[in-house]
């Protein structure tokens, strides 16, 4: 039984590395890993929290250093992405997590390009990259990173917020933002995960996102459900994700059927897959067993995926189609 057809819009791909592809080019750049064993690794992996998780997020990147690490981390996700029945990818990264360490963008971009090139014909997947600013690093460096750029918009569809929520609101981005729009990108921010529903406010009003990633804590404020609802602003969401951050304790109490039912433009992503459990089908698979969710929802969550993507109209029409001919 094939996956149904689907889209994937929130990816972090420093997200993805398995301790396998850690392990192997930690040898082949000479950087000395401070765990005995991938299993040593793999036992890392248990979060009480955004930030405990970030730690560990961040101190394995020191692995990535060629273009070849950037582009044998994009090709093992689309070859993984591939297998769980995703369609088109939107992809976020990390410049400034790279830059700080020395690697320069050129590297970053010019090696996950060369994979994400690849992504249509070698794994039927399309793809748009999305670069994401950190939000406890500055407004300032949001802008150097921006301009840095710029001779890379071509291959960049839009821009995003990430990293360390609580205490570190959208507004404080107001201007990098309004130069990402005024070049043509779009717009997308992680709020409402752990920072509050007002944070969600300020990446609409503010910001200008066109999507929300997360977003599971506007359901805390009706005002905001009905104006998600009215403008159908699509929501990211990432169930085994919320459960291993400590957002919800249990996937059980995952709100996804209740942000359905609220009419609610919800989709389901990974997020951080090799470290928070699973990959996309695994999600849709996990709230599935958990909420009682029939196939019918299923394929709900599928088309949404298609719907809030940043795909023209006739290749949106094209995977809405595959949803629809899908037979589970």
């Amino acid at each position: 039984m094939s996956p149904i057809p689907k889209a994937e819009l929130h990816l972090h791909i420093e997200g993805t590395l398995e301790p396998e592809l850690a392990f192997a080019l930690a040898e082949r750049n000479g950087v000395d890993l401070p765990y005995a064993s991938r299993d040593d690794l793999r036992a890392a992996y248990s979060f009480s929290g955004l930030q405990s998780f970030l730690d560990l997020y961040y101190s394995l990147m020191a692995v990535l250093r060629t273009e070849d690490d950037f582009a044998d981390l994009a090709h093992a996700y689309l070859a993984r992405a591939r297998e769980q029945g995703v369609r088109h990818a939107e992809i976020f990264f990390d410049p400034q997590a790279h830059t700080a360490r020395g690697v320069p963008l050129d590297t970053v971009i010019n090696g996950l390009g060369r994979a994400l090139d690849t992504a249509p014909e070698t794994y039927g997947i399309t793809t748009r990259l999305i670069m994401c600013f950190l939000r406890d690093e500055s407004a300032e460096s949001a802008l150097e990173t921006f301009e840095s750029a710029r001779p890379h918009l071509h291959r960049i569809a839009g821009v995003g917020l990430d990293s360390a929520e609580v205490g570190n609101p959208p507004s404080a981005f107001r201007e990098v933002y309004a130069r990402a729009r005024a070049a043509g990108l779009k717009c997308v921010a992680h709020a409402g995960e752990e920072g509050p529903p007002s944070y969600v406010w300020e990446a609409l009003d503010v910001l200008g996102v066109d999507r929300v990633d997360h977003g599971v804590r506007s359901l805390e404020d009706a005002a905001l459900v009905a104006r998600l609802v009215a403008d159908q602003v699509p929501l990211t969401v990432c169930p085994l994700s919320n459960v291993r951050l400590r957002v919800y304790d249990r996937l059980a109490d995952h709100p996804l059927r209740l942000m359905l039912d609220a009419g609610l433009l919800v989709t389901v992503n990974s997020d951080d897959p090799a470290y928070f459990g699973g990959y996309v089908d695994d999600n849709f698979t996990a709230v599935r067993d958990a909420l009682g969710l029939d196939e019918e929802t299923l394929r709900t969550l599928a088309r949404n995926s298609f719907q809030a993507a940043f795909l023209d109209e006739p290749t949106r029409q094209a995977y809405l189609a595959e949803v629809d001919a899908h037979r589970a």
